[in-house]
């Protein structure tokens, strides 16, 4: 790795350092095992040398499907150290959707869980695969035996430019893009997330989102890791599963997106457990209502929220709101962290006055280098030098960012825009609701009406009308929805994003 000297800024160099740093001291916990910076260090370099060894090259692509395990975790910094480019996979995906991704990346060796083999090996792919391995399970390349081999990575000619991972966007309005980020990008954006998020090493982390997700992984587990920090790994954050976690073990750091956080705080368990450990709550991956913020902070007193911001393509973390500045702009997603520059700006790229609504547009030596294998894409999202974010939002006069909507979320009813977020924001005031996501639909009249879909909170009733009318008494006629519609449930997908291209073509 970088040995005759250079810029040493690989991912490989990187754990490398802090395992020196950090020794014998814990790094990564799953279910009764435990591993030290050393040995978590000791393990990538086997597994990568393993990987070598069955016939992948630096720049080959390797697959990875699978839930949370330090298995998972370990092939992915094996992958990195040996130069092979990390693709990971969402495991709640079908056999097409899988087969999309391996054959658009490209990828030569697939690594599964055991009970995902069979649906692996069934893809048309696999017949051209080197080999399909699994994260533990004694099959044909098995990652947590090779990890504890101990075998030695002769090291490989990677440099900081050179891919680490395609990160494939979660594909909620078309076919998922595969994102290339480089070594160095990652290597800057954990510095950042460090400095803006208040990583130390004193820090014991809950990581229960899917670490093939970029925020679990690239804003916080790798991030945390490289400050020393320990990290006790989860499936999933079930929510007495959390508490009893954060309790018995003083959990002190934990993310969560909003859906989760709600999950969480209307949970009958929640105030069964002392949580009084946690002082560093962050959310993010989508917007936080007010409301559900304010019960936050109440019932976690001693806690200190961030807001991070961002998207794939960014690292994904674009800007930071911190627990000091929450109670002045609860609303705000904050301002950039200091490796990245955000402007709202016009149609033609030119910068828009303060607290005028505008695309958010970002630069930055993180970012993604491009799309694989898409380059007509890649250049209309960097159009004018600068990535295009798609969000729609404004900032203050002090610089603080507010995120709006989606550009594609806006309804355009009967000629006006309306921001689903401020819809949702009145709807969540409502002391019934639990959850809401509001959509546009085809109206002959409206062209597009603002539809309401909502969740109630358990054992509570309300009628449409009264939630159309509590709207209407908080914004301008027009924005109230035309239509409420009962859920038991909203879709999203594992990073917690609410899935509304399928609430538009359930309700249409």
């Amino acid at each position: 790795m970088n040995q005759h000297g250079g810029a040493q800024d690989t991912l490989g160099d990187t754990l490398r350092r802090a395992a020196r740093k950090h020794r014998d001291r814990p790094a990564l916990a799953f279910r009764d095992r435990t591993w030290t910076f050393e040995e978590l260090y000791g393990a990538a370099q086997s597994v990568g040398a393993n990987l070598l060894a069955r016939g992948l090259n630096p720049g080959d692509r390797v697959a990875a499907c699978g839930r949370n395990t330090d298995a998972y975790f370990i092939a992915w910094l094996g992958c990195a150290a040996a130069g092979l480019v990390h693709v990971p996979v969402n495991f709640g995906l079908t056999a097409e959707e899988v087969s999309y991704i391996v054959r658009q990346s490209g990828a030569r060796a697939m690594l599964c869980d055991a009970e995902r083999l069979p649906l692996m090996r069934s893809i048309p792919e696999a017949d051209r695969l080197s080999f399909v391995g699994t994260f533990e399970g004694d099959q044909e390349f098995d990652v947590l035996a090779a990890a504890r081999r101990g075998d030695a990575l002769a090291a490989p000619p990677i440099r900081g430019d050179d891919l680490a991972q395609l990160q494939y966007t979660s594909g909620t309005t078309a076919a998922p893009k595969g994102a290339m980020v480089t070594h160095r990008g990652l290597f800057i954006h954990y510095l950042a997330c460090i400095h803006d998020l208040d990583f130390e090493a004193r820090d014991r982390c809950l990581a229960a989102l899917p670490l093939y997700h970029t925020a679990q992984t690239h804003a916080y587990t790798m991030p945390q890791t490289l400050s020393g920090a320990m990290t006790r790994l989860i499936q999933g954050p079930e929510p007495e599963r959390v508490f009893e976690i954060v309790a018995a073990e003083r959990i002190n750091s934990f993310f969560a997106p909003p859906t989760v956080w709600i999950s969480l705080l209307r949970h009958p368990a929640f105030d069964s457990y002392d949580l009084s450990s946690l002082e560093k709550v962050y959310y993010g991956a989508s917007i936080m209502p007010v409301p559900v913020l304010e019960e936050l902070r109440r019932r976690l007193p001693n806690a200190g929220l961030y807001n991070v911001y961002g998207q794939t393509e960014v690292g994904p973390v674009a800007t930071v709101l911190r627990p000091e500045e929450h109670e002045a702009r609860p609303a705000s997603a904050g301002r950039p962290v200091i490796t990245v520059e955000t402007r709202i700006v016009d149609e033609h790229l030119h910068d828009v006055p303060a607290g005028t609504l505008g695309e958010i547009v970002h630069r930055s030596p993180q970012l993604l280098v491009g799309y694989w294998e898409r380059p007509d894409e890649t250049e209309a999202a960097f159009r004018g030098g600068w990535f295009h974010s798609g969000d729609l939002g404004y900032a203050d006069a002090e610089g603080y960012i507010y995120v709006v909507d989606r550009v594609r979320d806006v309804i355009n009813t009967g000629g006006v825009l309306v921001a689903s977020r401020e819809v949702e924001e009145a709807l969540f005031s409502h002391p019934a609701v639990s959850e809401a996501a509001v959509i546009a639909l085809p109206d002959p009249k409206w062209i597009e009406a603002v539809v309401a879909v909502v969740v109630l909170r358990q054992g509570m009733e309300v009628e449409a009308a009264t939630l159309i009318e509590h709207v209407r008494g908080r914004l301008a006629a027009h924005k109230a929805p035309k239509r409420v519609i009962f859920a038991d449930s909203l879709p999203r997908n594992a990073s917690g994003k609410i899935l509304k291209r399928e609430l538009r073509q359930q309700h249409s």
